[in-house]
């Protein structure tokens, strides 16, 4: 993927809407975690359902843009997936520093990534606090089973021991439970907990949520989860 070189705006600052003169809210969201542990393809399922078997690193840091609604609420993401390979560290934290929500991201086959979530985890608090942001711990590849090396109960004890707000395992390459993990960090916006709150309704526009994935790319299209019907019970927790 290539590094992205400008963004839209700063995080969480309201967008006014053309038509309705309504506020769109949006939220910055990074990920984080060692190479190789899923980062860039759990955006690209959550994004257009997609998976590639063909792994490629992320160079620098890219960014993707995308609306999401919700419980008659619509919301704009701004994805922001870094490289996990140490020479790119020095750049990270500028990212990290105005973002709402923190996901770090491990291999649930590879132990030396999930042991390494305390430094990211450390480097979320340095930049952010721990008020200012939402953290959720992401176990990748959950359905490698036969190579785990990190039990869910593990990684549910690390996340509360480091304080994060969501923990859940996940497997892009199956699909699971990935659109139940922006589910559940959707809901942990301020949006959903003020039944007040100015928010768009696109309706018409979930309702043709398979468009998505359409020819205008990141500038178009609503991801509708409102009807996700996952099985939650499995590999997640509200920490």
């Amino acid at each position: 993927m290539s590094t992205a070189t400008t963004t839209n705006s700063t995080s969480g600052a309201p967008q006014q809407g053309k038509k309705t003169g309504k506020t769109l809210s949006k939220y910055k969201i990074v990920f984080l975690g060692e190479q190789g542990v899923g980062k860039t393809s759990l955006i690209t399922r959550f994004m257009y359902d997609t998976f590639d078997d063909h792994y490629q690193a992320t160079i620098g840091i890219d960014f993707l843009s995308k609306t999401m609604y919700l419980d008659d609420k619509t919301i704009r993401l701004q994805l922001w997936d870094t490289a996990g390979q140490e020479r790119f560290r020095s750049l990270i934290p500028s990212y990290i520093r105005d973002s709402r929500v923190a996901i770090v991201v491990y291999d649930i086959t590879k132990k030396k990534s999930f042991e390494f979530i305390d430094k990211w985890i450390e480097d979320v608090k340095n930049e952010r606090g721990e008020e200012n942001v939402i953290l959720c711990i992401v176990g990748n590849k959950n359905d490698l089973t036969d190579e785990r090396q990190v039990t869910i109960e593990e990684g549910q004890e690390k996340a509360k021991a480091l304080g994060a707000k969501i923990f859940m395992e996940t497997s892009t390459k199956a699909g699971y439970n990935v659109k139940n993990l922006f589910k559940k960090i959707a809901k942990s916006l301020p949006e959903f907990q003020d039944s007040n709150s100015n928010i768009i309704n696109e309706t018409s526009g979930a309702a043709a949520a398979g468009g998505a994935n359409n020819a205008e790319g990141n500038k178009a299209g609503v991801i509708d989860i409102s009807t996700n019907t996952e099985d939650q019970d499995q590999g997640g927790c509200q920490c």
